[in-house]
């Protein structure tokens, strides 16, 4: 090789890995982590879902089996109210939590615009206050709870227990739409009215549609906190079968001396069933309404 080809030739340089690019090895165990992360997760509610099919007898052994006299007996049992009144139960369940998802959106929705747009006396005392309920145990709150209801004339009814869970669901849900809020333009506001609305106009018509994202999240947290809870609504409900909610009702499986583990699993399986349908209706607001809210506070 002559000395001109050699300073001819271009010595292509290594290329070095960007900052989002991975090695291989990297990589893999990456890929390895979410799998093992994912199977921990996911393999609990198979569990429940296996042994739901399987009789009583055959669902707590000390050699587990997949199938082992697997069968849709249990869910049969469950919904003829062989073993308590479950469609009441899940009547009372759903009417609950829709009267909670509604007036605490409601609730969250009008206090948090209020926050985010105007100046009055006594904000920052508001929202430290929803602050402050955040930071206080459930428990701690029942017997407070229970003795305004009974001021109220609302012990054992569902309104009452309505309200209580508002108690809970709207602050948050206050803090997580005024900061959705905040990152709305107020030259939205000042448009609407221009053209002659007024401030719960402006809000109803304007400002809303636009903060749906922020509405789904809300709801969404406030339906889960009405569905799954237990200790209000054991307390606060009326101890007769037909006023119980699901979460109250699955007790009926429990005994002093036995477990209906089949009964059981299967019950929970039909418990999570609204939940999941809510989080398919809402989840393409999830990201958007989390991520949202959490830019200003």
């Amino acid at each position: 090789m002559t000395v001109e080809a050699a300073s001819v030739r271009v010595v292509q340089p290594v290329r070095a890995l960007k900052r989002t690019q991975r090695s291989p090895l990297a990589s893999v165990g990456l890929h390895g982590a979410l799998v093992v992360a994912s199977l921990i997760a996911v393999f609990p509610v198979f569990w429940v879902l296996v042994t739901s099919f399987k009789p009583d007898a055959k669902a707590v052994e000390t050699t587990p089996k997949l199938v082992n006299d697997s069968s849709l007996a249990n869910y049969g049992r469950i919904l003829a109210g062989e073993k308590g009144d479950f469609l009441a139960w899940f009547g009372n369940s759903v009417l609950i939590a829709l009267m909670t998802t509604v007036v605490a959106v409601f609730l969250s929705a009008t206090t948090g615009y209020a926050a985010s747009r105007f100046r009055f006396p006594g904000k920052r005392s508001l929202m430290l206050s929803f602050l402050v309920v955040q930071m206080f145990p459930f428990a701690v709150l029942i017997v407070p709870l229970y003795n305004i209801l009974l001021e109220l004339g609302l012990q054992g009814t569902s309104l009452g227990l309505v309200l209580v869970y508002c108690t809970t669901a709207v602050p948050f849900c206050t803090y997580m739409l005024k900061g959705y809020f905040d990152t709305i333009p107020t030259d939205i506001d000042e448009a609407g009215r221009v053209d002659g609305l007024s401030p719960f106009g402006v809000f109803w018509r304007l400002v809303l549609p636009l903060a749906r994202p922020g509405l789904a999240v809300t709801a969404f947290y406030a339906f889960l906190t009405a569905w799954g809870e237990v200790a209000f609504a054991s307390a606060f409900l009326s101890a007769a079968d037909e006023s119980k909610t699901l979460a109250v009702g699955l007790q009926v499986f429990v005994q002093q001396n036995r477990t209906e583990w089949g009964h059981l699993a299967a019950a929970s399986i039909l418990v999570a069933i609204p939940a999941i349908v809510v989080f398919y209706l809402v989840q393409k607001f999830l990201v958007t309404g989390l991520s949202s809210g959490a830019v200003k506070g």
